[in-house]
C-alpha cells in the first residue's frame, strides 16, 4: 500500500490530491519552485522540497529533481496531477524504474495517446469514429479547418482557418506555440465542424482488464480553445450518450488503459461523434463527475495504482447536475489577457466543501490560492474552480451564478463577470451551446456593473475612505466625516477605474453627517449633480470604513468596501468595481515618446520580427511576448518607422516596459 505520496505538480491539483490523501492516512510531499514557496499547497503538505528556479522548465519539468525529492523524503509513490509531466511517458517509466508506485496509466498508453496523429490511426482501427485529417497543408482542399499541435493539450497551438490564404501562417504560428509549450512543433490539420459541441467521457481502467465509462461531460463553452464552463451529465439523447460510452471504452481497451483518463469527442449538429483526443490523466473538470456519481476519482486512482480492482460493475447513474467554472486571473478591460499581482481577498458565499463531496446541494471550491496569494507570470492563469451541484441543471446554474456575483475577488482582475453572464444567458439555459458560443454572444462580455451605477460605487468608495480617515484620526476625532467649517467647499475624491476612466466625486455633508449634495464627473461625459431633491434621490444611511449604505429613491443599497493602499474594492448589489484613489496633487511623470508600445504584462520577448529603421504598416507584427503559457503579439499601432527596439529576444520585461517605438509617418525623420 502507498505510504507517502509525492505530487509532482502545484496549485489546485496538488491541494486536491492532498485532500484525499488526508482522508486515507497517506503522508504527502510537495515540490515547489521559488515562486511557489509560500503557496497554499506547500504549507498543506506534510513535507516539501524546493526545486531551485521559477519557470516550469527549471522546476516542475525536471524529472531528475523530482525523483531526487522523492528519494530525500522517502516517498514511495508519485502522482503527476495534470499538466507539466502528467502525460510524459518518460516520466512514468523513470518513476517505475526507480521502484516507486506510479499513480497514472502505463507509460505505453501515455506514449500511444501522446502523439495525436498516432492515436488517431490506432483508435481508427478499433472502430472509434474520426474526422478527416491532413499533415501536409497542400493536401487541404476544403475549409474551414483546425490546426492542432500533435503533442500536449489545453488549446495550445490551435488555430481555426477558414480560407487557403491564412493556412500557412496558422501552421507556422501553431508550430511556434507547440514548440514553446510542449517541446514538439509537430502539427496536423483536421476538418473543423461548425456548431460542434465538445463532449468527453470519463473512463477508468484497472490492471484486470476492466474499462468503465463514468458518464459524459459537456465542455463546449470555450475561449481561445480553452474550457471555461463544464457540466455533467451532458444534456444529450440517450442514444448519443450510449455511443459515446461505447467509443470511449473501445479507446481505453485498445491501449489497455489503467487509471483515470478522458476521451474527448466533437459532437456534430447531426448527432455524429468524432474522436478528438485522449487525455491520459485526471482532467481539470473531474469534480463535476465526482459530484454526480458520488465517486472520489483520486481515491480510485490510488486504489488502482496499488493493484486493486475497480469497484464498478457498470456506468454509475448520475444524480443531479453539476456545473463547474474556471475562475481565472484575466483583465476584461484588456481583452482578457492574463493578469498578475496579489490576490488580497477571495471569498465566495455558499461554499460548503473544498476539494471534496457534497452531502446536499451546494457549492464546492477547488482553489490553488487563498487571501494574499501571489499570481505570477510563470504559470497559467487559473485561480480556482467553483462547482455547483443541485437536483436540476437550472438550479445549479442559478446557485453558481449567484455565488460568483456576490463573491469578493480583490487584487487581481478575473473573468468572474463573463462567467456569471454565461450562466444567466437564455442560450445557456436552453442548452443552445457549442464551441462557438462566445463568438455569437458578445453581450456576455459586458461587465455586470452597469455604467450608470458606477457613480454610486465611486461615491461609496469616497465615503468609506473618509470614514476610515476619521476612524484613524487623533485630532478632532468627534467631528462627522467630511464636515467642513466653510460649507462652500465640498469634499473631493478622484478614482481611476480598471478600464482607465477617471471619476471625480464632490460631495457635502451637513453637521449631522447627512449627505446634502454630490456631483460626479466621469471622464469624457461632463458632470451631473444629484441632490436630496433631485432624481434620483440619494441619501446616506451609514458610512463605515468597510460598509456604506445609501438610500437611492427609497431603496437601501449596501456596498462592501475593502481598501488596500490606494486600491479600493467595492462590492455592491449590481456588481463589483476595482478603483484606485488618485492623489489630489499628482507628481509629474516622465513623458513617453510618441508611438511607444508598452508591455501589457510581465513576460519575455520571444521573437522580434522587425529591425530599427524598418518601415511598417498599422497592424504589422513587431514582436511576440510570452507570458503565462500564452503568446501575445505586439502590433504596429500606425504606419511609421521603427525607431526603437530596446528589448532583445529572450529579454524579460515588467508591465508597462517599452517594447518598441513606432514613429508615425508624419513625425518620422526624413
Amino acid at each position: 500500500m502507498i505510504r507517502k505520496l509525492l505530487v509532482a505538480n502545484r496549485g489546485e491539483i496538488a491541494r486536491r490530491v492532498f485532500a484525499t490523501c488526508r482522508t486515507l492516512g497517506i503522508e504527502t510531499v510537495a515540490v515547489h519552485s521559488d515562486a511557489d514557496v509560500d503557496a497554499p499547497f506547500v504549507t498543506e503538505a506534510d513535507q516539501a522540497v524546493r526545486l531551485p528556479g521559477n519557470t516550469a522548465a527549471e522546476t516542475y519539468l525536471r524529472i531528475d529533481q523530482i525523483l531526487e525529492a522523492a528519494r530525500r523524503c522517502g516517498a514511495d509513490a508519485v502522482h503527476p496531477g495534470y499538466g507539466f509531466l502528467a502525460e510524459n511517458a518518460e516520466f512514468a517509466t523513470t518513476v517505475t524504474d526507480a521502484g516507486l508506485t506510479w499513480v497514472g496509466p502505463p507509460a505505453k498508453a501515455i506514449a500511444a495517446m501522446g502523439d495525436k496523429l498516432s492515436a488517431k490511426a490506432l483508435l481508427a482501427e478499433a472502430g472509434v469514429p474520426m474526422l478527416p485529417t491532413w499533415t501536409d497543408p497542400a493536401q487541404v482542399t476544403s475549409f474551414p479547418v483546425l490546426v492542432k499541435a500533435s503533442a500536449g493539450g489545453g488549446g495550445r497551438g490551435m488555430r481555426v482557418v477558414r480560407e487557403t490564404a491564412g493556412l500557412a501562417e496558422a501552421v507556422a504560428g501553431a508550430r511556434r506555440e507547440a514548440a514553446a509549450a510542449f517541446g514538439d512543433d509537430t502539427v496536423f490539420i483536421e476538418r473543423y465542424v461548425e456548431r460542434g459541441r465538445h463532449v468527453e467521457v470519463q473512463i477508468f481502467g484497472d490492471s484486470f482488464g476492466t474499462v468503465a465509462a463514468l458518464g459524459v461531460r459537456d465542455c463546449s463553452i470555450q475561449r481561445r480553445h480553452q474550457k471555461i464552463v463544464e457540466e455533467a451529465p451532458g444534456v444529450l439523447p440517450d442514444e448519443v450518450r450510449e455511443r459515446l460510452h461505447e467509443a470511449a471504452v473501445a479507446a481505453g481497451r485498445a491501449v489497455e488503459y489503467v487509471g483515470a483518463g478522458t476521451v474527448e469527442f466533437l459532437l456534430a449538429p447531426d448527432g455524429e461523434i468524432h474522436f478528438l483526443e485522449m487525455n491520459t490523466r485526471l482532467q481539470v473538470e473531474h469534480p463535476v463527475t465526482e459530484l454526480t456519481t458520488g465517486l472520489d476519482l483520486v481515491r480510485l486512482q490510488l486504489l488502482v495504482a496499488e493493484g486493486g480492482s475497480l469497484p464498478l460493475a457498470a456506468t454509475p447513474a448520475a444524480t443531479g447536475h453539476a456545473i463547474e467554472v474556471r475562475l481565472c486571473a484575466e483583465e476584461p478591460a484588456h481583452g482578457y489577457r492574463p493578469a498578475t499581482g496579489t490576490l488580497h481577498r477571495i471569498a465566495l458565499p455558499g461554499v460548503v466543501a473544498e476539494f471534496g463531496p457534497l452531502a446536499a446541494p451546494g457549492l464546492r471550491l477547488d482553489s490553488g490560492v487563498v487571501d494574499g496569494s501571489a499570481v505570477s507570470i510563470h504559470y497559467d492563469s487559473m485561480l480556482a474552480k467553483v462547482i455547483a451541484w443541485a437536483p436540476t441543471r437550472a438550479e445549479a446554474a442559478r446557485a453558481l451564478a449567484g455565488a460568483l456575483a456576490r463573491a469578493e475577488l480583490h487584487g487581481v482582475a478575473t473573468n468572474r463577470d463573463l462567467l456569471v453572464r454565461v450562466l444567466r444567458s437564455p442560450q445557456f439555459a436552453a442548452v443552445d451551446i457549442d464551441t462557438g458560443f462566445l463568438d455569437r454572444q458578445p453581450e456576455v462580455f459586458a461587465a455586470l456593473l452597469p455604467a450608470e451605477q458606477r457613480p454610486l460605487v465611486a461615491l461609496a468608495a469616497a465615503l468609506a475612505s473618509a470614514a476610515a480617515r476619521r476612524a484613524a484620526a487623533t485630532v478632532l476625532a468627534g467631528l462627522p466625516s467630511g464636515w467642513r467649517n466653510v460649507p462652500a467647499f465640498p469634499q473631493v475624491a478622484r478614482f481611476a477605474a480598471a478600464d482607465g476612466d477617471e471619476i471625480e466625486i464632490r460631495y457635502r455633508l451637513d453637521r449631522a453627517g447627512r449627505l446634502t449634495e454630490w456631483t460626479t464627473s466621469p471622464a469624457g461625459s461632463g458632470s451631473a449633480t444629484w441632490t436630496a431633491g433631485g432624481e434620483p434621490t440619494v441619501s446616506l444611511v451609514e458610512a463605515y470604513p468597510e460598509r456604506v449604505v445609501l438610500d437611492v429613491d427609497g431603496v437601501r443599497r449596501v456596498y462592501r468596501v475593502h481598501r488596500v493602499g490606494s486600491e479600493v474594492f467595492v462590492d455592491g448589489p449590481d456588481g463589483a468595481a476595482d478603483l484606485t484613489e488618485l492623489p489630489r496633487f499628482p507628481l509629474p511623470t516622465a513623458e513617453l515618446a510618441a508611438g511607444s508600445l508598452l508591455a501589457p504584462l510581465p513576460g519575455a520577448v520571444a521573437r522580434v520580427h522587425v529591425e530599427v529603421g524598418q518601415r511598417v504598416a498599422a497592424g504589422d507584427l513587431l514582436l511576440t511576448l510570452e507570458a503565462m503559457k500564452l503568446e501575445h503579439p505586439v502590433l504596429a499601432p500606425t504606419d511609421g518607422l521603427v525607431t526603437e527596439l530596446p528589448v532583445p529576444p529572450g529579454g524579460q520585461v515588467d508591465t508597462d516596459a517599452v517594447l518598441a517605438v513606432v514613429t508615425p509617418d508624419e513625425e518620422s525623420p526624413s
